[in-house]
């Protein structure tokens, strides 16, 4: 690279000009092939002139003598970087013939960075691979893969299930309200469920929802009938952890709502979703229960999927399994929501998804289900 030698300032500038005019002004004129003049303003004393044909062949050298990708980088900051003499120059170029030749040396420059940087790679990887004595074309090792949890598959197949059906699956909030989770239910002022022995309260009228029935009176709060629903999601209840309690655990609930509904309708919902479930054998007897938000309250039981319904310890020997609770939706509730009784009519169910996992795959446990062990889940 040529030095840039100092000048003395003209004691007079040429034509007309003023010192705010030469400020706004570079002039660029090329004396021989690849040899640039910068002239500057007089105020500054001194002018620039680069050989642009050494400048680039000593820039393609120094980019060819790199033997790593930290050299080839110290290379390109040098001949391309914002600092050095290409980029000053070109900053001040004010006309076409100069843009060329600079931008010309900066592409040809880049390129041969570009096709270094390549060469280098190629060269690394060709010294990996003469290092280490295998066959780079084997197949390589197969990373373990995850999986659904078993009560996540379970919740997706009650869910495919139901919209198999025609419903729609509607998912809330886990905290709700006094009003949500026990009044707009018909649940009395002292049942045992309000007390905080059984309920997470954040405040006296803030708890965490003991069972998705909340979501089904948001969901007809916002609309107008008819509703075909489920309503899957974790529940929070105060038990004490053993083999079949847990504080949380998850649930599903079923909600229709509709003009000429009967408890035929229930039993042929409910029939249909366990022989999906449990296999096209399977039947469904349903007993008289009591529940504060239906009205009658029935509890369903199915054939044991185990035994085929001749006895064993999964279905205490009655070939019949209890899954859950059931009922007319009473009217009272209708009302809470603004419909009017007369003309809507509805059911509504629900059971545990662990109930389900552990009759399905035999578990004893339901603290299997939140203990993490991978020998325990890897299984399903």
């Amino acid at each position: 690279m040529v030095p840039w030698p100092r000048r003395a300032a003209p004691s007079s500038l040429p034509g007309p000009g003023s010192p705010e005019a030469w400020a706004r002004r570079a002039t660029a004129s090329q004396t021989e092939p690849g040899l640039l003049r910068l002239d500057v303003p007089p105020e500054q004393g001194e002018s620039a002139t680069v050989n642009w044909q050494d400048y680039e062949s000593e820039g393609v050298q120094a980019i060819a003598g790199s033997a790593t990708a930290e050299e080839l980088d110290a290379a390109r900051v040098q001949y391309l970087g914002r600092k050095g003499d290409l980029a000053q120059a070109l900053r001040g170029v004010r006309d076409r013939e100069s843009g060329m030749l600079l931008n010309g040396v900066r592409s040809r420059l880049e390129a041969a960075i570009a096709e270094r940087r390549e060469a280098i790679e190629r060269e690394e990887l060709e010294t990996l691979y003469a290092d280490r004595s295998f066959d780079v074309t084997l197949p390589g090792e197969e990373f373990r893969r995850g999986r659904l949890h078993l009560l996540t598959q379970i919740k997706r197949e009650i869910e495919d299930i139901f919209l198999g059906m025609g419903y729609e699956v509607y998912e809330g909030d886990e905290v709700t309200d006094t009003w949500h989770n026990f009044d707009a239910l018909t649940t009395d002022h002292g049942h045992p469920s309000r007390s905080p022995s059984d309920t997470f309260y954040f405040s006296d009228d803030v708890l965490l929802r003991t069972h998705t029935s909340p979501d089904q009176i948001r969901l007809m709060e916002s609309r107008q009938p008819p509703i075909y629903a489920i309503s899957p999601g974790r529940v929070y209840r105060r038990d004490t952890p053993d083999a079949t309690h847990s504080p949380t655990f998850l649930q599903v609930e079923s909600l229709v709502v509709d003009r000429g509904i009967t408890l035929a309708d229930l039993k042929g919902a409910v029939l249909h979703f366990f022989r999906q479930l449990f296999g096209p054998q399977r039947e469904v007897r349903m007993r008289t229960s009591y529940f504060p938000f239906t009205e009658p309250s029935v509890e369903f039981d199915v054939t044991c999927f185990l035994c085929n319904s001749e006895g064993c310890p999964v279905c205490k020997y009655s070939g019949w399994i209890e899954m859950g609770g059931a009922g007319w939706v009473d009217p009272e509730v209708f009302r809470n929501v603004g419909y009017d009784p007369e003309v809507w009519a509805g059911f509504a169910f629900g059971l545990g998804i662990e109930r389900i996992a552990m009759l399905r795959h035999g578990l004893p446990d339901l603290r299997l289900f939140w203990d993490n062990d991978l020998r325990v889940l890897s299984q399903f």
